[in-house]
């Protein structure tokens, strides 16, 4: 665990150089042992769940580091907000109804 308490902090120390009016980042160690980055709205309504994804060991080794973290954030983001949906088009429970295709 210790390898982990140091990328824990390496990691922490990369999320610092990001700021965001709306959202947090941080960093956690899961009960498995891994590394999950933590994305989560700083004023969230009680129906918004935390985004969490998993930093893989390999990647945490990587020169380049910094930037595949970067990509991760970015691609977490997207995927966080459209998770974050009630209901889209494809929606069976679409109020307005679900999308039919055109024949």
């Amino acid at each position: 665990m210790e390898g982990n308490a140091e990328a824990l902090a390496a990691v922490r120390q990369e999320l610092q150089k990001y700021s965001h009016p709306l959202l947090t980042f941080d960093v956690r160690e899961t009960g498995a042992g891994r590394i999950e980055l933590v994305i989560d709205l700083k004023e969230k309504p009680t129906n918004i769940h935390t985004y969490y994804l998993e930093i893989h060991p390999r990647d945490l080794a990587r020169r380049q580091f910094r930037w595949i973290l970067q990509r991760m954030i970015f691609e977490g983001l997207h995927d966080y907000f459209v998770e974050m949906f009630d209901y889209t088009p494809q929606s069976l429970d679409n109020p307005a109804g679900p999308y039919e295709l055109q024949r």
